[in-house]
């Protein structure tokens, strides 16, 4: 007995000693820090908000001299739904630009201007009815503005067919103070800096109706001013043109 005490002992000695060896380890070995682990937002994909398109019909007016775009104005129904009518009845198809002035406008809409034989005067055929005016002032004659023609009536009418585009040209604040006070027309900060920068017709405003303008084709209006015209201010070589409205 007293033999397998010592050997009881010894046992308990030896499994001692295993385990805090153990125990020596485990507190040895530093532990490793688990890192964070950060999810990957994906962003969200960025969705292109289109700018909202200006209201209005659009006309393509092709020339023998490029192709011009305007835009017509909502502000002036009776003009905007007049010549849409027009152009949508081919009216236009074959008519010329009768009428242009270097740094003025150039005129067309003459119905008698699609069999017109050469230094033939033009100008006064017509459609036989008037549109009333519709002046607003926030529309003016700026380069690129289309606008009515009339004969001089009192009450500004204008004609049924007959348009211009202007081209005009730039002014000083000295001139358009000078024209604000020969016609009694108020021109805004916005006005004076597209009469000074861009150009146009400004003794015009309020006195025409101004129903559109040029959205593309600016450069066709000054080529077709500048073309070569007899005394009546006709181009010597014809200018068509054809109307389409843009869908």
């Amino acid at each position: 007995m007293h033999f397998l005490s010592k050997i009881f002992l010894t046992l308990l000695v030896i499994c001692y000693a295993t385990y805090s060896n153990g125990q020596a380890i485990k507190k040895a070995i530093p532990k490793t820090p688990t890192s964070s682990v950060k999810k990957t937002v994906k962003p969200k994909p960025v969705v292109a908000i289109a700018a909202p398109a200006i209201a209005g019909t659009r006309i393509k007016i092709t020339t023998d001299s490029g192709v011009i775009v305007v835009r017509l104005y909502d502000k002036t129904p009776l003009h905007r739904d007049n010549f849409t009518k027009l152009v949508n009845n081919h009216f236009y198809d074959s008519l010329l630009f009768h009428r242009v002035i270097a740094g003025f406008m150039i005129q067309g809409g003459d119905p008698e201007s699609k069999n017109a034989v050469p230094d033939q005067m033009l100008g006064k055929g017509d459609i036989g009815y008037t549109i009333p005016a519709e002046f607003d002032s926030t529309l003016f004659h700026k380069k690129g503005a289309l606008a009515a023609a009339r004969t001089n009536n009192a009450e500004k009418a204008s004609s049924g067919c007959q348009f211009y585009l202007v081209q005009g040209k730039k002014y000083t604040e000295e001139e358009l103070s000078a024209i604000e006070k020969q016609t009694g027309v108020y021109f805004s900060p916005s006005k004076r800096k597209a009469y000074t920068l861009l150009g146009g017709t400004p003794m015009l405003d309020m006195n025409y109706t101004v129903f559109g303008e040029v959205e593309a084709g600016l450069a066709v209006i000054d080529r077709i001013a500048q073309a070569q015209k007899n005394g009546f201010n006709r181009p010597i070589v014809d200018i068509h043109m054809k109307m389409d409205v843009l869908k």
